[in-house]
């Protein structure tokens, strides 16, 4: 279920400056919303799958504190990463 280490170095790649700085902002929403896709998909097969279910809810609660956290510092790379990533505000 993990994201392998091939797609976090594409997202970083995609979304970061620098190849191996994981700790941008941008990357890790990236990587946050990528495995919010993966687990929503396993949920839909495992319906009463509760730990992982509260482990979704964790990790979207993590990224919209990330995308708060854009938001008040750059607005302009906030909606840039909104675009990218097709997620809704």
């Amino acid at each position: 279920m993990p994201v392998s280490q091939e797609k976090i170095k594409e997202l970083t790649a995609e979304f970061g400056a620098d190849p191996q700085d994981t700790g941008k902002t941008e990357v890790q929403i990236a990587i946050l919303s990528t495995h919010i896709s993966d687990l929503t998909e396993h949920l839909k097969v495992h319906k009463k799958d509760h730990h992982s279910r509260r482990g979704l809810l964790c990790m979207v609660g993590k990224r919209r504190r990330l995308l708060d956290y854009l938001a008040k510092s750059d607005i302009e790379r906030y909606r840039d990463i909104l675009k990218k990533l097709n997620l809704r505000r």
